[in-house]
């Protein structure tokens, strides 16, 4: 990356711009051609990492258990702390700083006035160093994220590694992309009247101001890296808000990242940790802060609707969830389709912004070479797939994981009190836990599969945060995708998925999916999850529908970040 904007960094910084600078380039190079890469290794394989790494972090996380958090940052009331392990159902008992909200924006207000002075290589360049020690310390952030969220060990290390990592560098690339688009300085020369005017002007680049990013409790990471960097690298402080069941990940976050300014002289206090309990909330103390100028909020819909409704004169990016649909017309492999929908539906117990829910399926059957299944015999092969997932416990653990929070288990109650006494309603999967091999107090559910008709939409056209799959019947596969588009209009939707060995028919569907804003997955199959999203090549979120007003990542998520500030003054003319 050329060293544009520069301010006199010193040689320790410009090495370390060098240090980074491949990175750079290539993540720019990727989210420019959208094709696979990565600078991490997202297997936790000993082949890659050695013997020693996975032990190591393992007692790392272990020697945080019991013991405060210790982070020196402004403000500090008390400490607080009540995480418990969906794998031992025994809490953490660790306790973090909490710190007052006032406390916390003066500082990052006060660190962001020599912040916003250096050169946007050096704020680029920080960012990548932090990624670079939060891999290093995979293994740790792994076991943390198992312990708070309930992801599997693989799925801990990757999902909330090194492909949370990406999606933050990812956001880097655009932030670089979009401030290099800013000249730094300009002459301009034009006739007026007899007169050559000439001027010199000069375009800064200025920060909107201190950004709250509100973290999520199932995948903590994941959202955070990218609005954490964007808020970083476009020189605005990020004060970060896990949410209160999964500090540990975030704290970790943190604590890195403020090394990282300190080690390289600058304010640690651009990033800050902002704990609270659910008994207490503090997002809203934060927002209403006139200081407060960006706010990166993943969640709850309920609560992410009314700041969408509520939030003026400052930024606001939201995901908060979607009913997630598929479309099932026709296949060439029956069980091959119902094991991909299955996986990903039994993927972290279907905790997951992007899981399958309700499965739409023509009256007529699903066709196949063998000929036309009917909706509830299609069920029927989905439950099979899962019960082949769910009866391996090693498979089930790696795959399912476990479920975080009773929350879960509750709504898997209520649907089993509520779905036998409608007519048309067929259970044909019940949800029962699975006896995981290593944790054997792990709170655990396999998905609940039922066949419901299409009028009961208060049923299957609300999202239920546990692992469920409705097997729904509409008249035939055209009204089939205009209930899925209609209900990612309506209700959100991250991920769509359609099966179809017809090309017109998936061709003609495509522009109802666009219209309705709804990302769309055409016949998925085989060793990858089809509800797996790759930073630098697929976009996450469109802003389109319900689901959120923020995409992962494109330009907008950065460009607005920063804005422009220009001075002139007369120049020499020829």
């Amino acid at each position: 990356m050329a060293t544009r904007f520069r301010t006199g960094a010193d040689s320790r910084l410009e090495k370390l711009i060098e240090t980074h600078r491949a990175t750079l380039d290539d993540a720019i190079a990727a989210v420019e051609s959208r094709a696979s890469w990565s600078p991490f290794a997202d297997s936790p394989s000993t082949k890659i990492h050695g013997a020693e790494k996975p032990a190591a972090g393992k007692a790392a996380f272990e020697a945080r258990l019991g013991r405060r958090f210790e982070l020196d940052q402004p403000g500090i009331v008390d400490w607080i702390g009540t995480e418990t392990s969906p794998y031992t159902r025994e809490p953490l008992g660790i306790t973090y700083p909490r710190s007052a909200p006032d406390a916390l924006i003066a500082a990052a207000a006060a660190a962001m006035d020599g912040w916003r002075h250096v050169d946007p290589d050096v704020r680029i360049a920080i960012c990548l160093e932090m990624a670079r020690r939060i891999y290093d310390r995979n293994f740790e952030m792994a076991q943390a994220v198992m312990h708070v969220a309930g992801q599997s060990y693989v799925q801990a290390f990757s999902g909330s590694g090194p492909n949370a990592l990406d999606r933050g560098i990812e956001a880097l690339a655009y932030a670089a992309k979009a401030m290099r688009d800013v000249r730094p300085h300009a002459r301009w020369t034009r006739p007026f009247g007899r007169d050559m005017v000439s001027l010199e002007k000069r375009y800064t680049v200025v920060p909107r101001g201190v950004g709250l990013v509100i973290c999520c409790a199932s995948f903590p990471t994941w959202n955070a890296y990218p609005a954490i960097f964007a808020n970083l690298a476009t020189g605005n402080a990020a004060i970060v808000k896990p949410h209160p069941i999964a500090i540990l990940p975030m704290a970790i976050a943190v604590e890195i990242a403020r090394e990282t300014l300190s080690d390289h002289g600058f304010d640690p206090n651009l990033a800050t940790l902002a704990v609270d309990s659910i008994e207490e909330p503090v997002a809203q103390a934060y927002i209403d802060d006139p200081a407060i100028q960006i706010v990166d909020f993943t969640g709850s819909p309920r609560y992410g609707s009314y700041l969408e409704r509520t939030v003026t004169g400052k930024l606001l990016f939201t995901e908060t969830a979607g009913l997630n649909s598929v479309v099932v017309e026709s296949v060439e492999d029956l069980s091959q389709t119902a094991r991909a929908i299955a996986r990903s539906a039994s993927l972290f117990s279907a905790q997951m912004c992007t899981s399958p829910q309700t499965i739409f399926v023509p009256s007529s059957g699903v066709r196949t070479p063998e000929g036309s299944i009917s909706a509830v015999d299609f069920a029927r092969v989905l439950g099979a797939e899962i019960d082949a997932i769910a009866e391996d416990a090693a498979t089930a653990a790696g795959i399912m994981g476990a479920i975080q929070g009773d929350v879960s288990i509750d709504v898997i109650e209520a649907l089993r009190e509520k779905l036998p006494g409608i007519p048309g309603v067929e259970i044909v999967r019940d949800a029962v836990p699975y006896a995981h091999p290593d944790y054997p107090d792990a709170r655990t559910m396999t998905a609940l599969v039922a066949k419901v008709p299409a009028d009961l939409a208060d049923i299957y056209a609300e999202e239920q945060f546990a692992p469920v799959l409705f097997v729904v019947e509409t008249p035939d596969a055209d009204e089939a995708v205009k209930f899925a588009t209609s209900l990612a209009k309506e209700k959100g939707a991250i991920s769509s998925y359609l099966y179809s060995v017809d090309p017109e028919f998936v061709d003609a569907s495509l522009d109802s999916y666009t219209a309705a804003g709804a990302n769309l997955s055409v016949n998925l199959h085989g060793t990858m999850w089809i509800n797996f999203a790759a930073a630098y090549s697929d976009y996450h979120v469109t802003g389109l529908n319900p689901a959120g007003n923020a995409c992962l990542a494109d330009l907008a998520f950065v460009a607005s970040r920063f804005r422009i500030v220009q001075s002139r003054w007369p120049g020499k003319t020829a």
